[in-house]
């Protein structure tokens, strides 16, 4: 079974089998298929403490590994520098202490309507394509952008869409995916960041599927998006269908990941402000939803 099909048999199955994983009755994985997903980190996470400068990146890439973490999106917005100096001492901390350094997240918005614009964010992806070549990272976080006012939303996904393949002609030469994030404005839902990644058509695009970010129905989009997955962030928090925040099931939502046929990094992206102190508890859950779909 291929992984669209996959999803497409988890939508027929609706309520029932979600109402199982609620109930904490998560079925196992297939036979043919057991899965294979790595519990990481975020380093947005700690965006509070980075900004302060109470803590480091060496300092968050050590606590990813002391919380028995396996990978680190590297937010890049607190870098100190991109020299090549910085970026190989991460490398060797991250080494050192067993994390893989696997995404660089960027501020790059795809959504550009005039040529000058679209060129300008195309050089810059490539900057950062740069970066995550310098840093062993094999991914790239993009956003879609906001709808440029009096623009249609057909509009807007062609010119994402330009700009996505101009920039994977890049970054693919350099063997770096680049994730188009569901994060508001043209990105706000899975069908018009899917549409994006497919006109782009390259197997270096795909979706940065942050799980939490969906407004409504948040367990259905993630769903739709599996199959474009190249790389996953999950929340503490999913909506439901009437656009309310409840807990989220992470056993659910890897069932869901592993069923569809994704493979990587599930890594928590906690946004809340206590990071410090709640941080280790969830990422502990995490790993207890990740041990049954280790591979």
């Amino acid at each position: 079974m291929n992984r669209r099909k996959a999803v497409e048999t988890i939508a027929a199955l609706g309520g029932a089998t979600f109402g199982a994983a609620n109930a904490g009755a998560q079925a196992p994985p297939s036979v043919a298929y057991s899965g294979r997903l790595r519990p990481g980190l975020v380093a947005y996470t700690y965006r509070n403490e980075l900004q302060s400068k109470k803590l480091s990146y060496e300092d968050v890439i050590r606590m990813t590994a002391d919380m028995g973490l396996e990978g680190l999106d590297t937010t890049v917005y607190w870098f100190p520098d991109t020299s090549a100096q910085y970026l190989a001492s991460l490398r060797r901390t991250a080494y050192k202490n067993g994390v893989s350094l696997y995404s660089v997240a960027v501020r790059v918005r795809l959504c550009q309507p005039t040529a000058d614009l679209q060129e300008a964010e195309v050089a810059n992806a490539k900057k950062w394509v740069d970066v995550a070549e310098r840093l062993g990272a094999t991914h790239v976080r993009v956003f879609g952008g906001a709808i440029p006012k009096g623009a249609t939303e057909e509009q807007a996904i062609a010119w994402a869409a330009e700009v996505l393949k101009r920039a994977v002609e890049y970054s693919g030469s350099k063997g770096i995916i680049l994730g188009v994030e569901d994060d508001g404005g043209l990105t706000t839902n899975a069908g018009p960041t899917i549409e994006i990644v497919k006109r782009a058509d390259s197997p270096w695009a795909g979706m940065n599927l942050d799980c939490g970010n969906f407004p409504k129905d948040g367990y259905a989009q993630i769903a739709m998006a599996i199959p474009y997955a190249v790389s996953t962030h999950i929340k503490a928090q999913v909506s439901t269908p009437e656009g309310k925040k409840e807990k989220a099931d992470f056993s659910r939502i890897f069932g869901l990941l592993a069923r569809g046929g994704y493979r990587g990094f599930v890594s928590l992206e906690y946004e809340e402000t206590d990071a410090m102190t709640a941080v280790p508890g969830i990422a502990a859950e995490l790993k207890r939803a990740a041990a049954a779909y280790r591979g």
